[in-house]
């Protein structure tokens, strides 16, 4: 019998006391109708996928679904983006944007003892911080699983998802939330799904949720097993995957959030990001005293609080005390592993108490109180084929042992690393031995060692031992070694075809050209298909070209196009950066173009000459000589300058500006949210006009410039007495000396 819908949902969904929507009084309103069965349904979508007790059948779901998507037709007006019907029906986009989190994604120091004393090792570290002796009791720690996914960073605002955002790089990822909106353990509005541990009197304005996205087991299998079928069925462009973390991350990127649908992907969250209560004078609420509520006093009470908020969370999470918790955990997840319905690579341990975690902080980008403890790669036995020498994207050689087909880790591994040619020769891995395989940290397959027993002896059958080739095996370049370094690399620069992508990609960044709408994809379909080959072909493209490729609109093309063309009026220093020479970072870029002040002094310098640039030493002297001594290399600098690749070739050059730029001598900090510029525009203008930047606040500092949100730096120079500008006054002085 088909559920009353109006009765179906009472207050005991709702948590008491919770400011919530009021309750419905009729069916003849479309408004109310359409609220109440989007509650409905996301009630009954979270029994079924994140707590796995479903109330109704699949077919009254159903019928609730199909009834909103028709009122939802009838008043398209009131068609909301978070309404359950939208999950699937975003549209297609052209590219992925690049989102700056509000707060770093950091990554996590990975304990490379495997055994149960990675464990012991990471406790002993926490008490020595912590200050503790052998008398001390045990430490509280919050154990977790490694999952074998992507990190996720979903942003709620005013209680609806806005954004779901990738790692990346841990300052910028990629901004998906049209494939994330496909997952439907992921919640598109937030509600309080369990008062008991939800200790707030509100949702915050702003929160965000990390997490994992990840593939479960059986519908990773599910999945190739219908890309089996449609391949037998001559469908193309079709394939199996490798894993479920290379299934999950093919459907995270993922252009069409169709296909992503068809792809099922699940979440787990395990922390927060970003936390701001927006202040409504309206409310009858203590703000102030709202931000300091918000603070969970230990990890199990934030992963407590996802819970109460409907995010799923992993069951197997749970506190521990001491070094033997964490072992106990440890070797208790490994026994589990193989019966898990997903993926792991390892166990995460962190401190409980929040607390003592800003009391730890963090050593470059990683927290000193937390740790990802991975487990014993797995190994086998077979057979070296031959040893190919691969050209990776950055022109690096690594010898790459082909292999009789042996399943490891889950995957049928044909390829290993060897590495380099000395850690090649040191395994003396020769074709025709038996090698044992291991597929380090269950991502890279590499050799581990070689059954010597198991080769041939005969002189005229023992196999010979490895040697680099000396020339590039895809461009024929000379293959050199730099002083100290294990690696080979082609010299073959922007003239090598394996180097293309990379090269292209590098010299569109930000941080070089700029190229905004030339990503990683566009690259990968414009060198496949043969349109550019070298770094003056993307001046070169036209519009009827970029338009024939694969889900191209003629919008996307000249947008495209244009973004190409502002790249011509560029900066000496962004051109050398671009260019992408080794060792030449935008630092050294900077110091060249300040020296030398053209492009053809840099060209034909001598070592000594190069040597003279501040900060410039005999391997970075040696590499930009290589560089600039292959004719191919700088044929692409001529070929781009007749393009139209322009700068001002003396503008950065000292004796050209006789008189003393106007900001040096002076040091500048840069804190906080800015709207006008992103930091590193506004350090390039402050360096342009001959200021120094600085990342830290001291007695020398002329001025800090603090946008939104600043913090400690803020609160620093107060205390010094430090010149402090926002950003309307960090304008108008640059403004007023551009003036000048």
């Amino acid at each position: 019998m088909p559920i009353d819908l109006f009765s179906e949902l009472d207050d005991s969904h709702e948590p008491a006391g919770k400011a919530t929507a009021g309750k419905v009084s009729g069916p003849n309103d479309p408004v109310q109708e359409i609220e109440l069965l989007k509650r409905s349904l996301n009630h009954h979508a979270h029994q079924y996928y994140v707590l796995d007790d479903p109330q109704i059948p699949d077919a009254e779901y159903d019928r609730l679904f199909k009834r909103l998507q028709e009122l939802e037709s009838t008043y398209p007006e009131l068609l909301d983006p978070n309404s359950p019907t939208q999950r699937v029906g975003g549209s297609a986009v052209d590219s992925f944007a690049s989102i700056r989190h509000a707060v770093p994604m950091l990554s996590l120091k990975t304990e490379t003892d495997s055994t149960s004393s990675g464990a012991i090792n990471f406790d002993n570290r926490i008490r020595k911080e912590l200050g503790l002796d052998l008398q001390a009791p045990p430490v509280e720690y919050m154990a977790e699983l490694k999952f074998d996914g992507l990190a996720m960073n979903l942003r709620y605002e005013n209680g609806k998802l806005v954004r779901a955002t990738t790692r990346g790089d841990g300052e910028y990822g990629e901004d998906v939330t049209h494939n994330i909106r496909t997952i439907q353990q992921i919640p598109l509005e937030l509600s309080i799904k369990d008062s008991q541990n939800y200790e707030f009197p509100c949702i915050p304005h702003v929160l965000e949720v990390r997490g994992e996205v990840y593939m479960r087991l059986a519908d990773f299998q599910d999945l190739n097993a219908r890309q089996r079928d449609r391949i037998a069925k001559g469908v193309k462009g079709e394939k199996t995957f490798v894993n479920p973390r290379n299934a999950a991350a093919g459907a995270v990127r993922q252009l069409d959030p169709k296909i992503a649908a068809q792809r099922p992907l699940s979440f787990f969250a395990y922390g927060v990001g970003e936390v701001n209560w927006h202040k409504d004078p309206t409310q009858n609420i203590n703000h102030d005293e709202l931000e300091k509520s918000f603070h969970f006093s230990t990890h199990e009470q934030l992963l407590n609080t996802l819970r109460a908020l409907g995010f799923p969370v992993d069951s197997h999470a749970r506190r521990v005390l001491g070094a033997n918790g964490l072992v106990d955990f440890h070797k208790e997840m490994g026994d589990l592993r193989g019966t898990l319905a997903f993926d792991i690579d390892g166990v995460v341990y962190k401190l409980n108490s929040t607390d003592l975690q800003q009391k730890l902080g963090f050593i470059t980008r990683e927290p000193k109180w937390a740790v990802a403890h991975k487990y014993p790669a797995q190994e086998e036995l077979t057979t070296v084929l031959a040893i190919e020498v691969q050209v990776g994207r950055t022109g690096k050689l690594t010898p790459v042992a082909k292999l009789a087909p042996v399943f490891v880790g889950g995957v049928t591994v044909t390829n290993a690393t060897l590495h380099n040619q000395d850690e090649a020769q040191r395994k003396d891995v020769r074709v025709g031995d038996t090698v044992i395989v291991r597929r380090a940290g269950d991502v890279i397959p590499e050799v581990v060692g070689v059954l010597l027993e198991r080769r041939p002896r005969l002189p005229e059958s023992e196999p010979e031992p490895f040697q680099m080739p000396l020339s590039c095996p895809v461009c024929s370049s000379p293959a050199l070694r730099e002083e100290g370094e294990a690696d080979y690399r082609c010299s073959g620069g922007l003239f090598c075809p394996a180097q293309r992508k990379q090269a292209f990609l590098h010299f569109a960044q930000r941080k070089a050209l700029n190229i905004e709408d030339l990503g990683e994809k566009l690259v990968d379909q414009l060198v496949d298909t043969g349109l550019i080959k070298t770094l003056p072909d993307m001046y070169k493209l036209g519009l009827s070209s970029l338009i024939a490729l694969d889900r191209m609109a003629e919008k996307s093309a000249n947008n495209v196009l244009q973004s190409i063309e502002n790249s011509k009026a560029t900066t000496l220093n962004r051109f050398l950066y671009g260019l992408g020479i080794r060792h030449v970072g935008e630092t050294t870029a900077k110091d060249l173009a300040k020296h030398f002040g053209n492009i053809d002094a840099i060209i034909g310098a001598t070592v000594e000459q190069l040597l003279a640039v501040k900060d410039v030493g005999p391997i970075v002297a040696l590499s930009l000589r290589n560089f600039l001594d292959q004719p191919h290399n700088v044929e692409v600098i001529n070929q781009l300058r007749a393009c139209g690749v322009h700068w001002d070739e003396h503008a950065q050059h000292p004796l050209s500006a006789a008189l003393e730029l106007p900001l040096s001598g002076k040091t500048f900090v840069i804190t906080g949210t800015l709207q006008t510029w992103s930091r590193e525009e506004l350090k390039e203008l402050l360096e342009n006009l001959g200021a120094k930047v600085s990342s830290s606040v001291s007695a020398k500092t002329t001025s800090l410039i603090a946008g939104e949100a600043a913090g400690s730096k803020l609160t620093k120079a107060q205390e010094l007495g430090v010149s402090i500008l926002d950003e309307e006054q960090a304008k108008e002085l640059l403004d007023s000396l551009k003036l000048k």
